[in-house]
């Protein structure tokens, strides 16, 4: 199992969920409306730095990693608006289920 973070901007998170979904990824979790720092800048949630960010931590089998990073690949390409987007692919040392 591999833990796969996803960060983007808030609005499109139907559309990460979606792509979780087609993926059959059945556990992770999500933290909505966070505030953080990325390529386009920052984002507080007020007027001075408009917008948040959201997280997901996925559990991932390692099967399933390149067909996810592929389709998050074509959304990050998709539209300019989603270039912000990141994945990163980290080991599980231990799991308790």
């Amino acid at each position: 199992m591999k833990l796969m973070q996803i960060s983007f901007h808030f609005e499109f998170t139907d559309r990460i969920e979606a792509i979780l979904d087609s993926n059959d990824i059945q556990h992770y979790v999500r933290y909505s409306m966070i505030q953080g720092k990325d390529s386009d800048g920052k984002h507080f949630g007020n007027q001075i730095y408009p917008g948040s960010i959201t997280v997901i931590q996925a559990q991932v089998p390692p099967e399933k990693i390149d067909d996810l990073f592929d389709d998050l690949r074509a959304f990050k390409i998709a539209k300019n608006a989603h270039q912000h987007l990141e994945a990163l692919v980290l080991p599980i040392e231990q799991r308790l289920t």
